[in-house]
């Protein structure tokens, strides 16, 4: 816990505002990367001996994309604009002090500003919002079908893009003339946000309009493991060959789907990227906004990944409860092996939770050291003890999770972890070589 006194909090906001006052005089340059479909822009950079003198010892802040709107307000200027986004599309009022203290928080609406209403606010023509899974406002149960509408506050009509339709249609891209994308995402190839954007850049591609990205950290960026996805098991759940962990921003993720050809048919996607600033890959970024309605905090984000092949099992992976993918159980486990107990019930992004109304003997998980990489004990360990091994997977639904049917296989013939992970490496050394060219940050 760090304690800010409050005249240091005035002598920084202070500094903080003569920084935005000289900041609106500050040069923007664009740098265009090896193909001219992808432009990085950034602020001009600062000369080494000009940022030891402006330094007051104080740790830089992390200065999402959306941010940084002296960069990209005069790219929206007299367009029509369509937005990609959700809850976590916000510009914090005070970036140096919030997210990276930890002092933002969803119950605080006074600390951030949506993207959408600060871009209303300075004129810009908005004309639509594309919605992800869970929603514009985030508040869809996993998998929920998510219906068009219009935007309550705003009265902006949603087109969902996690209903009938996953990609934005012709039609629906015919008043835009450019496409905003700014989400969070926490690093994992089966959260579908990813998914979103492969559609969104297709659809765009397609109709020659350009996507500015405004980039985020991504929250489990510091490693890359698991299995690669096999294309045969291709599915909005996952639609790149890609690890599980892939270690990779939104703006990362876009530059590699364009320069690997993913898009098909020789397509391209116009982009252009505003770069989060004073980051890299090992930078721990604590978020202010739940990304999803069952990630609710930092722990559940760094665990997902490995909690997330429950998902395809018979095991709860604490839907149903405020722990959500901290903790996880059945009651196809035997009491003696697990020392925690919990019973799902129906709750804000859960309405039908797994064995909903029973007990489930499980691990809690909530003290466990931070994660650098997939624990795969848990999974290994929660196979090796139900009573009932004949259910314990759902085929299908695991396979598409951990991208190839090889994992569950191995599983069932009794590979230890290390074993496992021995078979991913060759494929993960040759993503790590394919992802080097498309970083824009460093490691």
């Amino acid at each position: 816990m760090v304690f800010i006194r409050s005249a240091f909090k005035n002598t920084f906001l202070f500094f903080f505002m003569m920084l935005i006052s000289c900041g609106s005089a500050t040069k923007i340059s664009s740098q265009t990367s090896a193909t001219e479909q992808n432009v990085i822009i950034t602020k001009k950079h600062v000369p080494p001996e000009r940022q030891k003198t402006d330094s007051l010892a104080v740790p830089k802040p992390i200065i999402v994309g959306a941010n940084q709107t002296e960069i990209y307000l005069p790219i929206l200027q007299n367009k029509k604009v369509a937005i990609v986004g959700n809850q976590t599309s916000v510009i914090f009022k005070y970036p140096n002090i919030g997210p990276l203290l930890g002092e933002v928080s969803s119950s605080n609406l006074e600390q951030y500003i949506h993207l959408v209403d600060s871009l209303i606010s300075n004129g810009i023509t908005i004309q639509k919002v594309f919605a992800p899974e869970h929603g514009f406002r985030g508040k869809a149960d996993a998998g929920e079908l998510v219906s068009n509408g219009k935007d309550i506050k705003t009265g902006l009509p949603i087109i969902s893009l996690y209903g009938i339709n996953k990609k934005p249609s012709a039609e629906n891209l015919s008043d835009v003339d450019i496409v905003v994308f700014d989400i969070q995402d926490v690093g994992a190839r089966f959260y579908t946000y990813i998914s979103t954007l492969h559609y969104v850049m297709q659809a765009c591609a397609e109709n020659d309009i350009p996507v500015l990205i405004l980039d985020r950290p991504n929250p489990n960026a510091h490693y890359i493991d698991g299995p690669i996805l096999e294309s045969a098991h291709a599915s909005f759940v996952g639609v790149h060959p890609i690890p599980l962990v892939h270690g990779m921003t939104i703006g990362e993720y876009a530059k590699m789907v364009n320069g690997e050809g993913w898009l098909g048919n020789s397509l391209k996607c116009k982009i252009q990227i505003i770069p989060v600033q004073n980051y890299t890959h090992q930078t721990f970024y604590s978020l202010p906004i739940r990304p999803s309605p069952n990630l609710p905090n930092d722990k559940s984000i760094n665990l997902y990944p490995s909690l997330g092949f429950f998902e395809g099992t018979t095991i709860n992976a604490g839907r149903g409860t405020e722990m959500q993918f901290q903790i996880f159980g059945s009651p196809d486990f035997p009491l003696e092996y697990y020392d925690f107990a919990y019973t799902p019930q129906p709750n804000f992004g859960a309405k039908y939770p797994k064995h909903k109304g029973e007990v489930c003997y499980g691990k809690d998980l909530r003290k466990t050291k931070h994660l650098n990489r997939i624990n795969l004990q848990w999974l290994l360990d929660a196979y090796t003890n139900s009573k009932n091994k004949e259910r314990f997977f759902n085929t299908k639904s695991f396979t598409i999770h951990a991208g190839t049917k090889k994992l569950q296989q191995q599983i069932q013939q009794g590979y230890t972890a290390r074993e496992i992970r021995k078979t991913w490496l060759k494929d993960l050394d040759k993503f790590k070589l394919i992802r080097a060219q498309y970083l824009l940050y460093p490691e």
